[in-house]
């Protein structure tokens, strides 16, 4: 059912709304976190639903018996509706409409005739609307996912475009802002060949120009999150057995930056799409990378640890993480953040009361300018509980000798962070170029001598042993070539013995570890070797 309002003021700061046992209430944003005027609280445990309109102006929320709908910016109550059975509550993008869902009553105003069809995701934005529809495969015959605008349903040529793709059961299927572009996660529940409990996941692009295409990622595993950035011209995904992968592509496909592996299974683009957030939350200590993804520099790595929700503010510059039940009914609570890190406001629900929901007010885009992004910690007079970083558990036979750091996951840094040789400083952009040129010219090289195995962004320390015990065997025909490969194969054989008394707990003489860094130098002089021959 539908009922229609109008008001065009807007509001000037963001309300945090709260709903739990201990009933539903806002609270004034940052700077001041006090409870707001705006909204008397509404006490009780029956609040089941709420929602804000677009622009933030209006909220309209049930307690159990009657949908009331109030303007945040005039504190007053607009209307009242005996409605007790209501589940979910939607504003019209312009505020002339609030849609009501209960038990079916609505008539059909369109429909689409597609037999077994499984799914479907309407676009955001305003018209000309577009959705994306799923439909399983079944008897050899593969599963689709087809584009289509809106009221335009009917005739073979009727689709905008087209996927179709085997093993999936299921799909999640994610628009960008200017429906332009579906990205499709496809999953199957079981992983035929074993080798993830998670089943299998694939990740498919479609546009509604046509064009499609598979995401190719690098690290198998399961896919954990895939988020678009509000300009719509790029999408991170968060995939690959633990530590996962995370990686920007563009609308081609193709990998923009990637950010090496680490513990985190979710993305978060602010508003604005100039900052990313990574996260390990659920199963992990809910630890956060924040990355400006204008200059690809890391901000800041706070924890959150037992987060169950995260939500940027609207302004572009605060971070909201909650513990909720049912998820988790113990220390729950909230916790808003500024994204250099740090805690500006914290509140703790008693431990006989519990949070269930906590979000952000909307604002219409434009509201809130972008600003410049800064590095340095915000002040703040909350303290930081997190708790720091827990040490590797090491067996009781192992706990009195030396400790050689030895990893069960190799972790890789992204790769502005890739140490060049000699070099441990990130690379700059040009550096990156000229990084890039050489891996081409190494791959074009490869090609041509029939090696097929493709080349790694930067070679892991079992790619460069590998690469070691190749070229400890090659011939170059000629004499003095040979003789330089031979004599750097000693010198790297000296830091290997080296490296080990070093892990052995023996202290190394200042010229010992100056030949220890000027392995990376010897390795890359054997590899252009190599090349060479």
């Amino acid at each position: 059912m539908g009922f229609s309002f109008r008001d065009n003021m807007a509001p000037s700061t963001p309300l945090l709304t709260v709903r739990g046992s201990e009933g539903l209430y806002m609270v004034n944003g940052p700077p001041h976190f006090t409870e707001s005027t705006v909204f008397p609280r509404e006490s009780g445990k029956n609040c089941k639903v709420y929602t804000f309109s677009k622009d933030g102006t209006l909220f309209a929320w049930g307690n159990g018996e009657k949908i009331n709908v109030t303007n945040v910016t005039n504190k007053g109550l607009l209307h009242s509706f005996d409605l007790p059975k209501v589940i979910c509550l939607e504003f019209s993008p312009k505020n002339t409409v609030l849609a009501m869902w209960q038990p079916y009553t609505n008539t059909i105003a369109n429909k689409l005739h597609l037999q077994k069809l499984n799914d479907f995701m309407l676009s955001p934005g305003p018209q000309p609307y577009k959705v994306a529809v799923y439909v399983p495969g079944s008897k050899g015959a593969p599963s689709f996912v087809r584009l289509y605008q809106y009221p335009n349903f009917d005739g073979p040529h009727a689709a905008l475009a087209n996927k179709s793709f085997f093993k999936a059961d299921k799909v999640t299927m994610l628009w960008n802002k200017k429906a332009t572009a579906v990205l499709v996660i496809a999953s199957t529940d079981v992983d035929k060949t074993g080798a993830s409990y998670y089943g299998e996941q694939t990740l498919h692009y479609i546009a509604t120009n046509g064009e499609s295409a598979v995401v190719q990622l690098p690290k198998n595993g399961p896919i954990y999150d895939v988020v678009w950035n509000s300009s719509s011209t790029e999408f991170c995904a968060v995939y690959g057995f633990m530590p996962a992968k995370a990686t920007i592509f563009n609308l081609k496909c193709d990998p923009v930056f990637d950010f090496g592996t680490g513990p985190r299974n979710a993305a978060y683009y602010s508003p604005h799409g100039h900052i990313l957030v990574l996260a390990g939350f659920g199963n992990l200590r809910g630890q956060m990378e924040v990355w400006d993804v204008k200059n690809y520099k890391l901000i800041s790595k706070p924890v959150a640890s037992d987060s169950t929700y995260f939500a940027w503010c609207p302004d572009g510059e605060h971070i909201l993480t909650a513990t909720c039940a049912p998820r988790l009914r113990v220390n729950n609570g909230f916790k808003i953040w500024h994204y250099t890190g740090s805690v500006l406001h914290k509140y703790d629900v008693p431990s006989n009361a519990e949070l269930w929901q906590v979000s952000w007010q909307p604002f219409l885009d434009g509201i809130f300018p972008t600003k410049t992004i800064t590095y340095q910690a915000v002040p703040s007079d909350v303290p930081n509980e997190e708790p720091k970083a827990a040490t590797a558990y090491r067996p009781p036979a192992l706990r009195n000798k030396p400790n050689t750091n030895s990893k069960l996951h190799e972790e890789e840094p992204p790769q502005n962070m890739k140490p060049q040789p000699g070099n441990d400083k990130p690379l700059s952009k040009a550096a990156l170029k000229n990084q890039r040129k050489h891996e081409a010219k190494k791959a074009a090289k490869q090609e041509a001598r029939g090696d097929k195995s493709p080349p790694n962004l930067a070679p892991t320390p079992a790619a460069q042993s590998s690469a070691r015990n190749t070229l400890s065997q090659s011939i170059s025909g000629n004499p003095e070539v040979d003789k330089k490969i031979k004599n750097l194969k000693k010198k790297l054989k000296a830091i290997e013995q080296l490296k080990e008394q070093a892990a052995a707990g023996k202290q190394l003489e200042k010229n010992q570890l100056e030949k220890i860094q000027k392995e990376k130098v010897l390795l890359q002089e054997l590899e252009d070797l190599e090349l060479d021959i």
